[in-house]
């Protein structure tokens, strides 16, 4: 699951790897997607405690995760704090809007244009920095996991696990409120 919205989800600001928290609305699709959740787990006859937990550190998904598994009876402690699940950060360029920083650095915006998947902004990752990032933690998981995390880790599991091609990837459409299921060679929304 991506996390619920925040206030710089709505202005459109590049938020990366700052602490920002939850909006009223990102409240209620956390709320929707542990909803969802509890749906998949009754269909397949899941036992969602007996599951692996896993969340990015950082306030917005671990407050996502702590609504959804609410709405599993579960409580919020029993969940793995897993830094490598982290939004890619935007180094000096987070915190703009898109509009700022065309406008601030317009050779740069011109050159993620180009290439998303390989660009680096200043002081930043790339998207091939963070699937590298992600290709350890990958590697480990061997049961079913729920991971709450963020629109780029969403995007570089797309193509780790579903074969999502680079150019496409960095585009994908990444939904809040919505739950994102993978599995061999592909992935569905939920």
């Amino acid at each position: 699951m991506r996390h619920g919205e925040t206030d710089w989800n709505a202005e459109g600001r590049l938020q990366g790897q700052k602490d920002i928290v939850l909006n009223a609305l990102g409240r209620r699709q956390a709320t929707r997607a542990g909803q969802k959740l509890r749906k998949i787990f009754q269909a397949g006859r899941i036992d969602a405690a007996a599951l692996l937990w896993q969340v990015s550190p950082l306030s917005r998904t671990r407050d996502t995760m702590t609504l959804a598994r609410a709405q599993l009876g579960l409580p919020a402690e029993g969940v793995r704090l897993e830094d490598r699940l982290k939004e890619f950060t935007f180094g000096r360029w987070e915190g703009k809007t898109w509009p700022e920083v065309m406008a601030e650095d317009p050779e740069g915006a011109a050159a993620r244009n180009r290439d998303k998947w390989n660009f680096c902004p200043p002081g930043g990752e790339s998207y091939a920095h963070l699937a590298e990032r992600l290709r350890p933690w990958l590697a480990e998981q061997q049961a079913p996991t729920v991971v709450v995390s963020h629109g780029g880790v969403a995007r570089a599991l797309m193509h780790l696990i579903g074969g999502l091609p680079i150019e496409r990837a960095p585009t994908a459409d990444i939904w809040q409120g919505r739950v994102l299921v993978f599995s061999t060679a592909r992935f569905d929304w939920v």
